[in-house]
């Protein structure tokens, strides 16, 4: 209840983000492989941002 209005980190919003893009990476590697390379390539990007926050702190 505390953490209602607290307001999310840049490095939480890429963490969800790069979530979200392996997931649906996941699942198109099922039905499209070229879209799911895509997919699979911005996450590699968004891990790459995500460790460049995490060696600021």
């Amino acid at each position: 209840m505390f953490g209602l209005f607290k307001k999310k980190t840049e490095l939480e919003k890429l963490e969800i983000k790069y979530k979200a893009l392996l997931k649906e990476a996941y699942d198109l590697s099922k039905i499209d492989r070229s879209k799911s390379d895509q997919k699979t390539f911005e996450a590699d990007k968004v891990s790459k941002q995500i460790e460049i926050l995490k060696a600021k702190l």
